[in-house]
């Protein structure tokens, strides 16, 4: 089992959170303490769910629950480019590191799935 900080969708993910807290640091009052405690949070849980995934022998439960917290994120992030708190550059950062995430993820959820049939 390799250890979950080597894995290369941890790597991404926690590049993503500190991209986040970087972004939200910007906010305005008014969504820093609402959508960009928010987004910090969700973005953790994204760790976490890679470390129970890597960890267990069901892997499948872990993953899932990361695609779930992963799609509440990329709402979040959404709501925070249509608010206009969050760049279109910062956006098209975030939006390309998380399609490459959501591919590792899946790749690696459809995976476990062949392996269990």
């Amino acid at each position: 089992m390799t250890l979950y900080y080597n894995l290369p969708v941890y790597k991404d993910t926690y590049q993503l959170i500190m991209l986040i807290y970087d972004v939200t640091r910007q906010f305005p009052r008014e969504y820093k303490y609402s959508l960009g405690q928010d987004m910090k949070r969700d973005a953790m849980e994204l760790v976490r769910s890679i470390y129970r995934a890597n960890r267990s022998l069901e892997k499948k439960q872990f993953l899932e629950e990361y695609l779930e917290q992963f799609e509440l994120l990329k709402l979040e992030i959404r709501i925070a480019h249509d608010l206009r708190v969050l760049g279109l550059k910062n956006y098209a950062e975030i939006s390309e590191l998380m399609d490459n995430i959501g591919k590792q993820v899946t790749g690696w959820k459809n995976y476990v799935e062949n392996t269990e049939q």
